[in-house]
């Protein structure tokens, strides 16, 4: 199971069936020119593991390099997901390990995400790799 960061098209379009089921929202015809786009921004990777037969994202994760006043330098996880056939094999693990080594190289000291309430899978797998509560988020719409 290797980590693989996306850098090209082809990478991407490797990506593109498991970035729309995570991301129903994404218009099919351009998701792949809107990840390129931020991928070429230099702020922003995706990162993916192949499925077992080597034809599509079996997982990925995307994440963003900020540096804000609360926090200083830090990576923000927008996206976490695996399809589920590869569910409880360790690749979303992996994924998150991939980033805090990213962290660590790059001498940043903190990485958050966000989890829906009801997704307890996840939060034992975020807790278990050393993640803890701290904030709940706040949205508004802008109509």
């Amino acid at each position: 199971m290797e980590c693989k960061k996306a850098t090209t098209k082809a990478d991407v379009e490797f990506c593109k069936e498991a970035i729309l089921e995570f991301r129903p929202n994404l218009n099919p015809e351009t998701a792949v020119d809107l990840v390129l786009e931020l991928i070429n921004s230099n702020e922003f990777e995706l990162v993916f593991i192949p499925n077992a037969s080597n034809t599509r994202a079996g997982a990925f994760i995307t994440y963003r390099f900020l540096n804000l006043l609360r926090t200083g330098p830090m990576i923000y996880v927008d996206d976490l997901f695996s399809f589920p056939e590869c569910r409880n094999q360790g690749y979303a693990g992996k994924l998150l390990d991939y980033v805090t080594e990213r962290a660590t190289n790059k001498g940043i000291k903190s990485i958050h995400l966000d989890s829906g309430y009801t997704l307890h899978t996840a939060h034992r797998l975020y807790l278990n790799k050393g993640y803890y509560l701290a904030c709940n988020h706040f949205a508004k719409a802008i109509n």
